[in-house]
Formats: C-alpha cells, sequence, structure tokens
C-alpha cells in the first residue's frame, strides 16, 4: 500500500479533512475536527485508531500492526505491506469510532455514512 492508497480510502469517507497540522508532509486525516488516520513525515505506515487498548494489542500480538510513535496505545501504526482489504477496513474502522465519538450536534452537521 502507499499513501495515495491511504489516500484516496479516506477521501471517499464523509466528511473527511486531509490537514497537515505538524508541517513537514504529514497527512492527518479528520473527521468534526478529530483525527482518525495520519500518514507521517517518514512514510512508512498509516496510524489509526482502534475501538480500545485492548484491540490494539491483539492487532500488534497478531503481527497485523506495532505500536504507533507519538500516538496513545489504542492507535496502532499499519506498515504498507498490510493487505488491502486489511488497509481498508482499519481506516474505515478508524474514521467509524471517530466519527460515532463526536458530539451529536457536530455528527448531525456532516454528511450521512451510508
Amino acid at each position: 500500500m502507499t499513501r495515495e492508497y491511504v489516500n484516496s480510502v479516506c477521501a471517499a469517507l464523509p466528511g473527511a479533512e486531509l490537514s497537515d497540522p505538524w508541517g513537514g508532509a504529514h497527512d492527518a486525516w479528520k473527521v468534526g475536527g478529530k483525527m482518525f488516520a495520519c500518514v507521517g513525515s517518514v512514510g512508512d505506515g498509516v496510524s489509526v485508531k482502534t475501538l480500545d487498548i485492548e484491540t490494539a494489542q491483539m492487532l500488534i500480538d497478531a503481527g497485523i500492526g506495532t505500536k504507533a510513535p507519538y500516538f496513545h496505545r489504542s492507535w496502532v501504526r499499519l506498515p504498507w505491506e498490510t493487505e488491502a482489504d486489511e488497509m481498508q477496513h482499519r481506516l474505515i474502522t478508524s474514521y467509524d469510532i471517530v466519527r460515532a465519538s463526536l458530539t451529536k450536534k457536530i455528527q448531525a452537521s456532516l454528511p450521512p455514512r451510508s
């Protein structure tokens, strides 16, 4: 997988926005102002949010991801070698987790999730 693949999956999600909050070529994907995916400037993979620390640890133990540097323990880094369907699933799941955590008012302002 590549940065371009991650960006294409994320761009297709309703209300998703790309930003570079730290400068230096970071791709931070947000929904309602909250980040759900990030490709760092090194570009060795994408970091995504999981449901909880236990889920992140399970993905790490299974060899699917690694600890996401600089992020909470509920985030994992998926390397570019991750299968396309797994990468897409984790990006969409991260988006759904973050979107569900937004206030009802912000959720109502976003395009519907089909």
